[in-house]
């Protein structure tokens, strides 16, 4: 194995609790974070700045940010949010926060149920923001879903994942997070559609991997990525997360089960297990149901 060191993307605070019926209380929320940034996580996307009436969830995205300015000063401004567009963008400058995303679909339908877009016309919505976000010092990453099946169209072609992704990442961002929405893929499907961006002119230093573990293989696709040279990884602590503009999206490869498997092969990640698993524990406590993710359950009960 290459890599020494992986960085672990964590999404819990957003994609985690985006689809989550309850609303969780803007502390709990901050709490959530904080204590994710104390268990050694290098990057903690907080919110998403996206209308209240799509995701209710995160209508509190302002008064979360400002919570955590209290919190923890200046680096609250370096922690990521999602922005859907310039209003987002609006909210995000406003806050004078350095880091945003922009996610964008790999497939027409999906595009249109996310974004009330279509599959070319995202572009246009995306390219002021990003080039406004530029403009204002701030990075911008850049998500593409549903890059390994859609729930409407099925099987989504490779190269057709790679036009959609590059086009996305050339407008300004510093990296491209390819998403397996639904959790369809395989290991052989991560090679080849990695090897699709490799052939495109993109190195493997600017692409990252957002695994869904419907079918329960987050984990082996992590370890193929891996094995193509790809050192960032997005993860949802205790396993949180789907989409809630696909109900077949079920949770995020869980941080704990990733941390595992990569401090068994030797690479570093910086992340003290124990403290995520703990986090994890409280938040299933908030949730009101236990963590799916297997390594949260044997290291709970073996601390019991």
């Amino acid at each position: 194995m290459s890599a020494e060191r992986v960085t672990i993307y964590e999404v819990g605070p957003r994609d985690g609790l985006q689809n989550e019926k309850t609303v969780v209380p803007t502390a709990v929320k901050a709490e959530f974070v904080t204590r994710l940034l104390a268990a050694g996580l290098p990057v903690v996307e907080a919110t998403s700045f996206v209308h209240p009436t799509w995701v209710p969830q995160l209508a509190d995205a302002a008064d979360l940010m400002g919570l955590l300015g209290d919190q923890l000063g200046e680096s609250a401004r370096d922690l990521p949010v999602l922005v859907p567009n310039e209003r987002g963008l609006d909210r995000a400058l406003e806050l004078g926060l350095k880091h945003i995303a922009v996610f964008g679909s790999a497939t027409e339908t999906f595009a249109r149920k996310n974004l009330n877009r279509g599959l070319e016309d995202q572009f246009a919505m995306f390219e002021p923001t990003v080039r406004r976000a530029r403009d204002a010092g701030l990075d911008v990453r850049a998500y593409v879903s549903m890059c390994f099946g859609d729930p409407w169209e099925g099987s989504v072609p490779v190269d057709q994942v790679v036009a959609v992704g590059k086009r996305l990442f050339d407008l300004g961002a510093s990296q491209l997070s390819l998403g397996d929405t639904i959790g369809v893929g395989t290991a052989g499907h991560v090679k080849e559609l990695i090897g699709g961006f490799v052939a495109a002119g993109m190195s493997v230093d600017q692409l990252a991997m957002h695994f869904h573990d419907t079918y329960g293989q987050a984990l082996a696709n992590a370890f193929s990525a891996l094995q193509e040279g790809i050192t960032t990884f997005d993860a949802s602590a205790g396993g949180l997360g789907g989409c809630p503009y696909a109900k077949s999206a079920t949770g995020n490869l869980a941080t704990e089960d990733l941390v595992w498997m990569l401090h068994g092969l030797g690479i570093e990640t910086g992340v003290d297990l124990n403290a995520v698993v703990a986090t994890s524990v409280w938040m299933a406590e908030h949730l009101g149901r236990p963590s799916p993710s297997a390594v949260v359950r044997a290291l709970a009960h073996s601390q019991e």
